[in-house]
């Protein structure tokens, strides 16, 4: 269908369609043009409810999408007592405005930037109201404003694209599936019971008596994807290089507030740089997708903090920090590709049968006494731009990693340079950098005449209880025993 004829160029509706039935409400609209379509710099697009004409949700293309810039504020503190996630109705657009804060964070302003809620976190995220690639744009409402059983019209200012785009309207499926379905689906083209990642994620319940399973079909899914305080879920792709869930976001675009700092100490305010974050979940299993930010920077792919989750057979792509885990997480088969510090995080985090790659230190463990860090087995690392350290530990703002741990055992090493270890600062003497059998591409063992003193390397003649116990996943996560 022709939505406009006008000087220039054609654009026709793509999803969904004019007059279209049975849409989920957390639709993205996509459009095509006959040439690739300039994105003004002004104008509105607003979605009616056609039956009472009540306005339901604007977007001013006005209004910046984000920071491009770092700022320049002096280094904010950590929260004194650790971040509270409630129970209860979840907050969301449709109740709340963005940008209301929480913890003491420093209100967003959503005339300055483009604001949304994500997920029950009304401090919001920067997001892109619009999204060029080619001659597709697809247009994001604010989440969860879209509502069951409703007739919409759609009207799009001419400046937006710089010509007249004709109004058009659809209806939403009259409800969403059972309240307790064990299993629903996500399908990118709308023929799913969601449009979208987050949609999905927002309709089941935070913690179901028996385990949902979210279906991700083959697709690309550009969105911001952010979930807490949820249990028993598995998000199961339909293939791992099929279904990419990505966005560029990165800690500029998203920052922390700027009062309150992020990452660095258990139970702090929430980081919102990542493309997908699962935050303070339990249970959460996520397979064979792939999990991509698309902007540089201190920038993940996957942000994961709580306890006995699982990320099996999953891409993740990132920059600085591309995968971030926080608490009790297993992790098979699983690709990480980043820039620098590529995997970062308090631990304890096991790796089995991993390809790891990075263009400098592969990681920068930050985890405290009380429990492991990083250990891989059977894992695979490759240096993509030199050589580079498996870790490094340097000061950071003044503290210190006494307890820092990344245990390698059978690892397969490419590009990694004669020291192995990268800078410590500090005492060394609980540091575990450790190593056993590691090899070469081609199988020979790696000469580690020259690695960091403050290294170890481990020998079945005298560690052969410690190489067992560090081979065992419920030794290295605290007791639990992931499922296989």
């Amino acid at each position: 269908m022709i939505a406009a004829a006008a000087p220039g160029g054609a654009a026709t509706i793509l999803l969904p369609a004019a007059g279209a039935r049975q849409v989920n409400p957390d639709t993205h609209l996509t459009l095509r043009f006959d040439q690739p379509p300039v994105l003004g710099s002004a104008g509105m697009i607003r979605i009616y409810d056609a039956a009472s004409g009540r306005l339901v949700d604007t977007l001013d293309l006005s209004i910046p999408a984000g920071p491009t810039e770092r700022t320049k504020l002096p280094a904010a503190p950590y929260l004194t007592t650790p971040y509270v996630y409630a129970d209860g109705p979840r907050a969301s657009n449709a109740n709340t405005r963005a940008g209301m804060p929480s913890a003491g964070a420093e209100p967003g302003d959503g005339s300055k930037y483009q604001l949304t809620i994500i997920g029950g976190f009304t401090d919001g995220f920067h997001f892109h109201p619009v999204i060029v690639h080619d001659k597709t744009a697809t247009i994001y409402p604010h989440n969860n404003l879209l509502a069951y059983g409703k007739r919409y019209r759609v009207q799009i200012d001419d400046a937006v694209f710089g010509h007249a785009i004709k109004p058009w309207e659809f209806s939403t499926k009259p409800r969403g599936p059972a309240a307790d379905a064990q299993r629903v689906v996500v399908s990118a083209d709308g023929k799913g019971d969601f449009s979208t990642v987050q949609g999905a994620l927002d309709y089941v319940p935070d913690h179901p008596a028996k385990r949902v399973t979210i279906f991700v079909r083959h697709g690309d899914y550009e969105e911001i994807v952010y979930f807490r305080n949820k249990s028993n879920i598995t998000m199961q792709g339909e293939a791992r290089d099929k279904v990419r869930i990505h966005y560029a976001n990165n800690e500029v675009f998203n920052p922390h507030p700027p009062n309150i700092s992020t990452n660095e100490q258990p139970g702090t305010f929430p980081s919102r740089r990542a493309a997908f974050a699962a935050d303070n979940v339990k249970g959460v299993h996520l397979r064979d997708l792939t999990l991509e930010t698309t902007l540089q920077g201190q920038a993940e792919g996957l942000l994961i903090t709580g306890s006995e989750n699982i990320v099996a057979n999953t891409t993740v792509i990132g920059s600085g920090d591309a995968l971030q885990v926080n608490g009790s997480t297993y992790l098979p088969d699983v690709k990480v590709v980043g820039h620098g510090d590529t995997i970062l995080g308090r631990g304890p985090a096991f790796f089995e049968r991993c390809d790891i790659q990075s263009r400098n230190a592969f990681m920068w463990i930050r985890n405290p006494a009380t429990n492991h860090g990083n250990v891989f087995v059977d894992c695979r690392f490759t240096a993509l731009a030199g050589p580079t350290e498996l870790a490094r530990l340097p000061a950071n703002k003044g503290n210190n990693y006494p307890y820092a741990e990344a245990v390698l055992i059978n690892a397969t090493l490419s590009g990694i340079s004669p020291a192995g270890w990268g800078q410590i600062d500090g005492d060394a003497a609980n540091v575990h950098f450790w190593e056993f059998n590691s090899r070469n591409a081609d199988g020979t063992p790696v000469d580690v005449s020259q690695r960091n003193p403050a290294s170890r390397q481990l020998t079945m003649e005298r560690d052969a209880e410690t190489i067992r116990n560090y081979s065992n996943p419920a030794w290295v996560l605290g007791g639990w025993a992931p499922p296989h």
